[in-house]
């Protein structure tokens, strides 16, 4: 997610950060810097335009001019102009009403509003809300039964339709349904279409209409690039949105969407999709994208995504075996590799660390290979997992069979493996500087 973006960003940061002091000549030629990487992501013109000129009003003046560390400073001012560019403040979902609480999900077909429709019904489950899930889309094929599916997948209340209802009578019996049966929450999903056209538009107009919904949410593929510009501006101008949910922000997306679409429309980004998970629908901080834009890592969402994926008490006990170098097998090494997919594999996480830009991950280290390394695990035996000593030539050979992978990166596994419990048997012995001591002349510079 916005990966060139930050990496330009980043290189102009490092350069700005190296000098003594800033004059309006270098500060002019970091702004370029910022303006072609910004157009380059896609962000619409006007926007950074904006942005240009509200960066450049305060580092001219004496903000950073004057300032003992005036890098930093510059630093600090694109990061305060990023966030307030995607909302400066955090908007959470307005259901102070009466029950059920409607919201209404508009977008344009294929933009993910089904799947975020299943993914904000399971947040607001998680919040201890009693949710019905509804769809008023008879246009699309199986767009009824891709929300059933959802709704049985996730345990969530799920009102019948079919492609022979109206749009209008599918939404007021859902609504009539959830009132007698109290539930707190009723997200409608609508229909789409490939294209904006006026009857996509007096549709969902009337469904608005009808419903009064508390909130309105418009589903954008942050993929759309100025596309999703265009789309949220005719949104906006037909319904009174009340926030956005920016989707496929893990794919190749330059970025633009998330950066033009708040300033466009005036209405906040409520949340953003991570991945096709259920659980890929995170809230969306416009100071932390800032500080991911620009490098600066994300450590509270990993702080918060630990908490909420993270099995704690497998977690705690996975912590003492390896505080007390003893008992740690192969089938603790594969619950450590299950529990960092809970929250999002070693990509997800790199992205939100600080200094990570531009960076590849050694050879071995990536997601696809993670899969091969619990592939290998998962064929071994029950005792080989627990005594992986006894893996001799001949098992080695039907586990990389059985794991369709060479005999090397079994090999390399069991390596990496055994090492590992010896750097956790140093460390349980208070041995951390024999364990430095040790490492030193393997590391390149030590």
């Amino acid at each position: 997610m916005l990966e060139n973006l930050t990496t330009r960003l980043s290189s102009v940061i490092k350069n700005l950060r190296g000098q003594a002091k800033l004059s309006e000549n270098n500060i002019q030629d970091a702004l370029r810097e910022v303006r072609m990487a910004l157009l380059e992501a896609d962000v619409a013109l006007p926007v950074v335009k904006d942005f240009i000129q509200n960066v450049k009003q305060r580092a001219i003046g004496a903000e950073v001019l004057s300032s003992l560390t005036p890098g930093q400073a510059f630093i600090g001012i694109v990061h305060s102009e990023l966030t307030s560019l995607m909302g400066n403040e955090t908007s959470e979902l307005n259901l102070a009403t009466t029950p059920p609480a409607i919201i209404l999900m508009a977008g344009l077909q294929g933009s993910g509003k089904t799947t975020s429709s299943g993914k904000l019904a399971l947040i607001l489950k998680q919040a201890k809300k009693k949710v019905l899930l509804a769809s008023c889309d008879i246009y699309r094929p199986a767009a009824i039964e891709q929300l059933k599916t959802l709704a049985a997948q996730l345990d969530i209340d799920w009102f019948p339709s079919d492609a022979s209802q109206k749009p209008l009578d599918i939404a007021l019996a859902a609504q009539d349904w959830a009132r007698r049966h109290y539930h707190d929450v009723l997200i409608v999903d609508t229909a789409g279409r490939l294209g904006i056209d006026e009857a996509m538009m007096a549709e969902i107009s009337a469904l608005h209409t009808a419903l009064k919904p508390i909130e309105t949410l418009f589903v954008v593929d942050a993929m759309q690039g100025q596309d999703a510009i265009n789309t949220a501006r005719a949104f906006n101008d037909t319904l009174p949105l009340t926030g956005i949910i920016l989707t496929k922000l893990d794919g190749d997306s330059r970025g633009g969407a998330a950066l033009s679409v708040r300033h466009v429309t005036g209405k906040p980004v409520k949340f953003v999709g991570t991945g096709e998970k259920m659980n890929g629908l995170e809230r969306f901080y416009p100071d932390r994208m800032a500080s991911r834009i620009l490098d600066m890592g994300d450590v509270l969402t990993l702080i918060e995504d630990a908490q909420r994926n993270v099995d704690q008490a497998e977690a705690a006990r996975l912590a003492d075996k390896m505080r007390s170098g003893k008992g740690f097998d192969l089938n603790d090494f594969k619950a450590q590799i299950q529990q960092m997919r809970k929250m999002g594999g070693i990509s997800a996480l790199m992205e939100k660390l600080p200094g990570t830009a531009g960076m590849n991950l050694p050879a071995g280290a990536d997601d696809k290979a993670v899969n091969r390394v619990e592939g290998i695990i998962n064929s071994m035996t029950p005792l080989e997992r627990k005594k992986p000593e006894i893996i001799k030539a001949s098992r080695k050979r039907r586990i990389a069979t059985g794991a369709g992978v060479s005999v090397q990166e079994v090999n390399r596994l069991l390596t990496q493996f055994e090492q590992a419990q010896k750097m956790m048997k140093m460390m349980s012995k208070g041995g951390l500087a024999k364990m430095m001591r040790s490492m030193k002349g393997m590391l390149p510079g030590m």
